[in-house]
Parts: C-alpha cells; structure tokens; sequence
C-alpha cells in the first residue's frame, strides 16, 4: 500500500485569512491537499483569554483567535503538533483552552495535555491506506509549561511533553584553569560549596568544575557535548514502540531551538541523537522545527530526519495583544498598542527575525511510502514573502525557483544527503 505524506514548519498564525483565500493560497493548499497525511506545527495558543499570561513568554505571547484554526484547516491540514515554546504562554489555562477548542473543531494533535502521560501519547490519524501515528514533544521551552505527571494522590499537571537535555564543556587545561578562577571571583558555585562543607553534597569530582548550571571538565581539546535526558528519551521512545504496535506508521514531531554551534542553521548534538533514536525506535520521520529557519535533511536507517522545515506561516507582528509583562520589559507605558510595540522591539523593523531572509523562505517536505518503506521525497520551496507590508507579509506562496532548494542541498550536504532539483520541487531518491 502506498501513502503520501506532506509537512510543514512553524505555523504562527495570528490573522483571520479572507474570505476565500489570499493571493497565492489556492496553489499551497493544492499541493498539501493531494497527500494524505498532512502535518503542521501551531506554535500558537488559541483561546478568548481563558489562561493567564504567563511571566516569560516563547518571545511573543502567542494568543490567536480560535476561528484561526479554520483558516489553518481550509490549507487541508489533518494532524498536529501543539508542543513548542509558546504552548505555556498563557499557562495552564491557555494550554486546556487551546486543547477544547482543538477538540471542538475534531482537530487531532499530540504534544500537550491535561497531565504528563496525555501530553506523551501519539495521536491517530486513520487513512485510507494506513493507520498513521503522531509523537509530539519540544525541548525548548520554560519549565512551567512543562507537563507534570499523575500520582496515586494527586493530578498531573497540564502542559507539553518534555525533551529536557544536557549540555557539558570540556576545555584544556588553560580554560579550565580560566573556569575556577572565574568562579572563585563571582563565588558562583559558594552555595554548592557550603553544602559540601557541612557533609549535605559530596566533593566535586576531579576535573569536573559546576558554574551555575553549566559544567566544565578538563580535556585535551575544548568541545561542546549535548545528549538528551535519558527520563524523558526513554518515556518518548516507549510511546514509540506501543505506537509502532497501534499503527501502520509512526511519526515524531520535535520543536527544538538548539545548536551547540553559533551556527543556528545547525541542529544541537542532542537532537541529532534523539531523532536517531526515535527511528531505531520505530518512527519512520522525525519533523522538526523551531529556529524559524531551515535546517538540513538526513536519511538514516530508511528514516527520514528533518531537522528543521522553517516556517511555514509567520504573522508574529499582528498578535492582537501582549501583556503588562511586554511592556514592562520593554520599558514602555501600559498602555501602548500592540503595532507601537512591535516597532519598539524591532526599532522600525531594522533588527530581528523581520530582516533575516532566511526566516521568510522554505519548503513544504512530502514523500511516499510504500509497503512501509520511504521510496521518495519531495521539496516544494515557499516564500513568506518578506517583503511585503505588515498587515500582508507571513503567509505562504509557492515559489517557482530553485534558489531556497540549492540553499537547502548546502545544508542537507553534510549529513550525506543529495537533493535532486527539477521543475522547481526536489527530490530525495531512496529507492
């Protein structure tokens, strides 16, 4: 049996489309609508105010009117991830509302929930050729978004599905000795030290040496190493195996922000680890997004590893409403305007995410499987149009050129992958 599948990025969606479509719509949900599976990441919460603002936000608080998802259905979407760095925007409350009026509008999505183990567990798209699986979770986020689980006493806590992780420099002997030094002078470790000297803490091992949060050890060679929590890897790859039992087909979803690199366009070590454990798991894709921009493709074990697919609808300037916390932080009057308060923040639209070309281009990432095997994929670039002004930049339109598809062949080059470009659509040939 044959199935199509087709994914999307990041979709920050804060503006009702009209009626029948903008310009350049018809041609995007075309190509979505001829797939089967139809997969998109909300990176947005959609509720009347129902939760509290919470005191950080994932950069923006993300609030959307719910009738916003009938314009993300009208593209043809049917499955979706609700686990990202806004989901804890407005707090619990937010999650829950978004979560009713998902469910209200018959919207199947995995990612968060009223506690830990619903917030874990795949989601099922039924298909005419295939029963299709979908595992949601982000490793970027605040702590109190993150879901709590259920105890014989006592009920979860809603939120998303966690992928926490670690980090751990390893210096030469001349940085180490910078490190001690360093915390000696701002006593940024006294608190630790205090508890080993009343016998609470044991001593810090030999060559390792804690800085706040951050841990150093002596090496040879300075290098970053970052590996998943090994709690939440193992929840995560449980879900996989009971869903891989459920259905024909499992897929994994990851909003993750992280490099270990100064390079965003590269994925972080522990992602990388965590989608090739998803597939030896028994995913057949992990999606990724979150950077809000290209990252490169791998393929691994027949698995397909999208690190990241950008985005795909891009409206962060026109939320309706921020919080006393956004103009407090910005150190403006409370009662500014929402459009007052975006200038301020990209100081008339010179910095920020608003003059980075790579965030306003990307591609929609399809491919076939058949008997359970990915036999191909498919790249269609879309352009968020940049340009354009802010009541009108953000949505997506096809693009008929092939420079997003070389720009992505760079990316996808160092992990062994060759796109092949024709018509404008690439091709990745596994079969």
């Amino acid at each position: 049996m044959k199935t199509t599948f087709i994914a999307t990025g990041d979709a920050f969606i804060t503006r009702r489309f009209p009626e029948g479509g903008y310009e350049g719509f018809e041609e995007v949900r075309d190509i979505i609508s001829k797939h089967d599976v139809k997969f998109s990441n909300l990176e947005m919460t959609f509720h009347h105010q129902e939760g509290y603002p919470a005191a950080v936000s994932g950069g923006t608080w993300a609030m959307a009117d719910p009738r916003t998802l009938d314009d993300m259905k009208s593209f043809g979407f049917n499955i979706y991830n609700t686990a990202n760095n806004h989901s804890g925007d407005y707090s619990q409350g937010g999650i829950l509302a978004t979560i009713k009026y998902l469910n209200e509008k018959d919207m199947i999505f995995s990612g968060t929930g009223k506690d830990l183990a619903n917030a874990s567990k795949p989601c099922y798209l039924e298909t005419k050729s295939a029963r299709v699986a979908l595992i949601s979770a982000a490793s970027s986020f605040d702590i109190a978004s993150m879901a709590g689980g259920q105890t014989a006493d006592m009920i979860g806590r809603p939120g998303l599905n966690p992928l926490r992780f670690k980090t751990t420099y390893y210096v030469d002997s001349d940085h180490y000795e910078m490190v001690k030094e360093l915390a000696k002078v701002t006593k940024i470790n006294a608190e630790k030290e205090f508890s080993i000297r009343n016998g609470y803490s044991n001593p810090f091992e030999e060559g390792t040496m804690p800085f706040g949060s951050s841990t150093f050890i002596l090496d040879k060679e300075n290098r970053i190493v970052s590996d998943p929590n090994e709690t939440d890897m193992k929840r995560i790859e449980d879900e996989i195996r009971e869903a891989k039992k459920q259905a024909d087909i499992v897929l994994v979803s990851l909003h993750a922000h992280e490099t270990d690199t100064e390079d965003t366009t590269v994925p972080a070590q522990f992602i990388e680890k965590f989608a090739k454990r998803c597939i030896d798991a028994g995913a057949s894709a992990m999606i990724g997004h979150g950077p809000h921009e290209l990252r490169g493709i791998e393929i691994y074990h027949g698995g397909l590893i999208l690190y990241s697919l950008g985005n795909f609808l891009f409206e962060t300037e026109t939320v309706e409403l921020q919080p006393y916390d956004a103009y407090v932080n910005k150190k403006m009057p409370l009662d500014t305007k929402v459009g007052a308060y975006m200038d301020n923040r990209s100081k008339n639209g010179t910095v920020g995410y608003g003059v980075l070309e790579n965030i306003w281009r990307s591609v929609m990432a399809a491919w076939t499987m058949e008997d359970g095997v990915i036999t191909q994929v498919q790249l269609y670039p879309i352009s968020l149009d940049m340009h354009a002004s802010r009541p009108h930049k953000g949505v997506p339109h096809v693009v008929h050129s092939d420079e997003v598809l070389n720009y992505l062949a760079e990316l996808s080059e160092p992990f062994g992958t060759k796109i092949r470009i024709e018509g404008n659509v690439g091709y990745i040939d596994l079969k």
